[in-house]
């Protein structure tokens, strides 16, 4: 074949691009306009209102001090006695109001309050509490509660990513609305929305995550459609640059009538310079959006069998050990016996260090005191070592189901996967420890729950799990598959590869990458009505 043959096919290859490739970049453009407008005007919120406008809370989280043992004149057998309450799932201590209550989980896993030092029930005492809790975090003694209800699932105003279920919702009869979020069985803050937070979830979630679709349709149909339109965008794009970039010269020479000057002018070259962006968060976008097939089902990953209360010998207010640190104590059934888990004040070894800053989160500002967790034995009173990560290691067989299953907590545990098919029992555990700070993208401040333990085992997908012994529940299984994405969405959608120039610079520099993908875009819609 000539070399003259080969140059007239590459002539009409370039002639069909011209005569097709132009129409379909102004036609997807034209079709994908009022998502693009969507999603960058909800994007350029996300940092406004996320960071710049987030307002202040007096505490972010509940003080932990110690416990004397004079507050506890009852044990918790004597308080369950004195209240005819012969089963219940677990206790634990909680202070408020000027007094010290037993908090019992009964076995129907509603949460009762007891006072320590008499035995009587605090009616209504999961409500007070929780308003409590929310006055504390608000330092709000005067406002009136204006509203106060249970959440038991996720909803338009309480995302996913709050994690922590049930809550109770708390809103305070004051100028800002303020409806603050808490989990009482562990005594934090979930979240807290005044009125224009409220409203920039509620404009989020219907232009960014398109819950709207949910209304109308279902999940699956939301994210195809997502994926789809985050597809056409991801071509105008790129078709964008092969017609401003590439072959800009012969589509001038052959549409002499459109002006060269103007608005066609702007869209060209602001669309060269932020299509990569355009690419970008196309991408990422789609990839997250895969993500979310399954429901979330970590609030029921929770290991909690029943206890009989006449079965517990050892009264919690005998235990030996150093009660000048104490700070609480719960129940928990491992190897066939039953064991106090006591949280204490870390021993004074000088200042605490510092943890490593996560930048999704001002939280990780302060200095998290740590603490010491030791198991004693219900019967002899004696301290078995190293129990926690045996206790988390047993808790992640347990839910892989792995691990014999009381009759009360079958319907609690997770459906097999592949990989936990093949017992965890018998697969190499190539990483343990404890971590008491939000130290990495693997485990940030996403996952709310801390201390956990992490748990990496040989697995072909090298699944980590996150272990919350304090409350038997997983907190989080990263794996392989989980850290690509984690970081294809952190660095491609939310610019943390600028971390470096600090929050604010990164989130301005995210804002003018949204600002001109949506100028272009009104640009090239001008153009559009134009002809």
């Amino acid at each position: 074949m000539s070399k003259k043959n080969i140059k007239k096919k590459d002539s009409k290859f370039v002639k069909k691009i011209k005569q097709n490739m132009y129409q379909w970049h102004r036609t997807i453009g034209i079709i994908t306009i009022i998502p693009v407008v969507f999603w960058t005007l909800s994007g350029l919120m996300h940092p406004f209102m996320a960071h710049f406008f987030k307002p202040e809370i007096a505490h972010e989280k509940l003080e932990i001090n110690t416990i004397n043992q004079n507050q506890l004149p009852l044990s918790i057998q004597e308080v369950l006695e004195k209240n005819d309450i012969q089963q219940f799932k677990n206790f634990r201590i909680v202070s408020f109001n000027n007094a010290t209550f037993y908090q019992v989980k009964n076995s129907i896993g509603d949460l009762l309050y007891f006072d320590a030092s008499n035995g009587k029930e605090l009616q209504n005492g999961d409500k007070i509490y929780a308003e409590w809790l929310s006055r504390y975090f608000l330092d709000d003694q005067k406002s009136s509660v204006k509203n106060s209800e249970i959440i038991t699932e996720f909803d338009n105003q309480y995302k996913y990513v709050n994690r922590y279920l049930p809550v109770y919702k708390v809103t305070l009869d004051r100028p800002d609305t303020m409806e603050v979020y808490v989990e009482t069985s562990s005594s934090k803050l979930a979240t807290y929305n005044p009125t224009s937070r409220q409203f920039f979830i509620w404009f989020f979630d219907v232009f960014h995550n398109w819950s709207f679709v949910d209304a109308i349709s279902n999940n699956s149909i939301r994210i195809i459609t997502m994926i789809f339109l985050l597809s056409i965008i991801g071509f105008s794009a790129i078709s964008g640059i092969v017609i401003y970039g590439f072959l800009w010269k012969q589509f001038k020479k052959s549409d002499n009538k459109e002006p060269k000057k103007g608005i066609r002018k702007y869209h060209r070259q602001i669309g060269i310079w932020i299509s990569l962006f355009t690419l970008t968060f196309a991408f990422s976008g789609a990839y997250h959006a895969t993500t979310k097939w399954n429901p979330y089902t970590l609030d029921q990953m929770v290991y909690e069998p029943t206890f009989k209360t006449k079965e517990i010998g050892l009264g919690n207010n005998k235990l030996d050990l150093d009660w000048n640190r104490f700070q609480n104590a719960s129940i928990i059934s491992f190897n066939d016996s039953t064991y106090y888990r006591c949280q204490l004040e870390e021993k004074a070894t000088g200042k605490f260090k510092k943890p490593k800053s996560d930048s999704n989160s001002k939280w990780n500002k302060k200095d998290t005191p740590k603490t010491e967790v030791v198991y004693i034995n219900a019967t002899t009173n004696k301290i078995a070592l190293n129990l926690d990560l045996q206790y988390a290691e047993f808790l992640a067989y347990y839910f892989t189901d792995g691990a014999p299953k009381a009759p009360c907590c079958e319907m609690m545990t997770p459906e097999p996967s592949e990989e936990s098919e093949a017992s965890l029992e018998n697969i190499k555990l190539l990483e343990s420890k404890v971590l008491t700070d939000f130290e990495s993208r693997e485990y940030g401040f996403v996952n709310k729950r801390l201390p956990v333990v992490k748990l990496g085992y040989d697995t072909p997908e090298k699944t980590t799990y996150f272990i919350e012994t304090a409350t038997s529940r997983l907190a989080a299984v990263i794996k392989n598959s989980d850290v690509v994405e984690g970081y294809s969405f952190a660095i491609l959608h939310k610019f943390l590869f600028m971390d470096w120039a600090g929050k604010n610079i990164r989130d301005f520099t995210m804002v003018l990458a949204a600002l001109s993908i949506l100028i272009v875009s009104v640009l090239g819609l001008i153009l559009f009505l134009k002809k």
